[in-house]
């Protein structure tokens, strides 16, 4: 590619980040990456009215979560800054008076008012070329009357004149070559009256200014490309036009439409990268992060949706995606879903992670639940005890917990039925044998149990379980001598001889 790869991801400051929202900033990342270009981060907050406090630091702190801090931005500066679109207010009116002087758009004084009490009389009312010319703009006023209400102060929008009856085209880098009738689209306002600019028109001018070489979008701005495809023309900038690329939108688990937050309340899974609560409403909605996912696990799941490197490869480092990563094998159809097969992502990658790497997550875990004595080398050798047992790193809390703190509970139904004298006074023999030890090593620590069974004529498989629940409270954990083993001997007698007393 002749000129440098520079590719933006451009959100409002609105709310969470969804999972189509994220799977958007990593396509333009491994482009970017790809062809050691550049990526950028944009925030489009023009629209007043919807922003939220707090939104733009929970974008950041989601691109730092998963690995994929912008080389410009609002953090990062650049040289085609300011990279917050309020801060470029000025910028805009220039153009958007340019399209108007060109005759390319015109200035809009009706009220809201006016165009709700119009909605009312025409059914589906859109301001285009049939109804342009019964509104009060300047196409209908005086030029002279024009002057004197916008010198006066009246409050104004500025719109595009959309064409009647032209086909407008383009070829989109997934889809291909894509056409649009001019008649179909109304004349959408590109400077509103408070002197910011719609999406519209900033995005065009931002692009231009900040020479961006490609631009992937969800599949739902693609209705918006004739207006944009029009403005990069009116303003004299087509030869400088990015690339563009309308990625496939992320479905519900049915298929059936755009997967949403809605989706993921009702069915018990995540739709944002991190943990969102809405600053008015103070309602929750759940972050992958904070159910326990990995970030290379999420971002592996995240390419997967709609894009494949054309073998059964499911498994990639986020490098491997890099070297991977074309346009052309992603799919034009929406991906569905799959919250199962998102945790098997996640249960892979804890796998296939070693203890060190993933010491900080679990250690984030533990210290959560109040557990904190506990030494990093330690941690490590139960991290790699009980991983091949975890899906999401919450998971390593049951897994790992009783490595630390004694259980309070017991499973006692597992024990009672089959609990007797006989198993009572070999646990008390197994304890006090352990004393001589100096320290117990797994192997030894079998031998020793099984020869002890044997002496005693009791099958070593009614033992297991119980000596199991002795130490960790419940059917679950890794092999039950390693699990001692680890403990060390003091511990595995102190809860020997407390769970006897449970047992009776």
């Amino acid at each position: 590619m002749a000129n440098k790869v520079r590719v933006r991801f451009a959100p409002s400051p609105t709310g969470g980040l969804h999972i189509g929202g994220v799977r958007t900033i990593l396509f333009n990342y491994l482009f970017a990456k790809r062809h050691h270009g550049e990526f950028i981060l944009r925030i489009e907050d023009t629209d007043q009215t919807r922003f939220v406090e707090g939104a733009e630091e929970y974008i950041f702190n989601c691109l730092k979560w998963c690995g994929l801090e912008p080389n410009e931005g609002p953090e990062q500066g650049g040289p085609y800054g300011p990279y917050r679109q309020s801060e470029r207010k000025p910028v805009y009116k220039k153009y958007a008076e340019q399209l108007v002087k060109e005759g390319h758009a015109y200035y809009a004084f009706d009220t809201p008012e006016e165009l709700e009490s119009k909605r009312q009389v025409i059914e589906n009312f859109r301001y285009d070329h049939h109804t342009r010319m019964q509104m009060r703009n300047s196409l209908t006023i005086p030029h002279e009357a024009v002057e004197s209400l916008i010198k006066e102060g009246t409050p104004h929008v500025i719109r595009i004149k959309m064409p009647e009856n032209e086909q407008i085209h383009f070829t989109d880098m997934i889809r291909g070559e894509v056409s649009f009738n001019s008649s179909e689209v109304d004349d959408k306002v590109l400077l509103k009256a408070d002197g910011m600019p719609t999406y519209h028109l900033a995005v065009v001018v931002d692009d231009y200014l900040m020479k961006i070489s490609h631009a992937f979008r969800g599949e739902e701005w693609l209705p918006s490309a004739p207006v944009h495809i029009l403005l990069w023309k009116y303003l004299g900038w087509a030869e400088q036009m990015p690339q563009w690329a309308h990625l496939p939108l992320i479905l519900k688990p049915d298929g059936h439409g755009k997967l949403s937050k809605r989706d993921g309340q009702r069915l018990g899974f995540p739709v944002y990268a991190i943990n969102w609560i809405d600053p008015k409403t103070q309602e929750k909605a759940d972050g992958f992060m904070d159910v326990g996912f990995l970030p290379q696990a999420f971002l592996n799941m995240l390419a997967m949706l709609g894009w494949n490197d054309g073998t059964d490869q499911e498994l990639f480092t986020l490098d491997e995606l890099i070297d991977k990563f074309s346009l052309d094998r992603v799919h034009k159809g929406g991906a569905k879903f799959d919250y199962e097969k998102a945790k098997w992502y996640n249960a892979e990658w804890i796998k296939r992670s070693s203890a060190e790497e993933l010491l900080p997550y679990v250690k984030d875990v533990l210290l959560r639940k109040g557990i904190e004595n506990f030494d990093n080398q330690y941690l490590q050798t139960v991290i790699d005890l009980v991983k091949e047992r975890c899906t999401l790193l919450t998971d390593f809390y049951q897994q790992a917990s009783f490595f630390f703190e004694a259980p309070v509970q017991y499973d006692l139904n597992a024990v009672k039925p089959k609990w007797g004298k006989e198993k009572a006074e070999f646990f008390k023999a197994f304890a006090q044998s352990l004393v001589a030890e100096n320290e117990l090593n797994s192997e030894a620590l079998e031998a020793n149990f099984k020869a002890l069974a044997a002496e005693k004529t009791i099958k070593v498989g009614e033992l297991m379980l119980p000596f199991r629940i002795m130490l960790v409270g419940g059917k679950f954990g890794p092999q039950v001598f390693d699990i001692a083993s680890l403990l060390g001997k003091d511990e595995t007698i102190s809860r020997i001889e407390k769970a006897l007393t449970a047992f009776e």
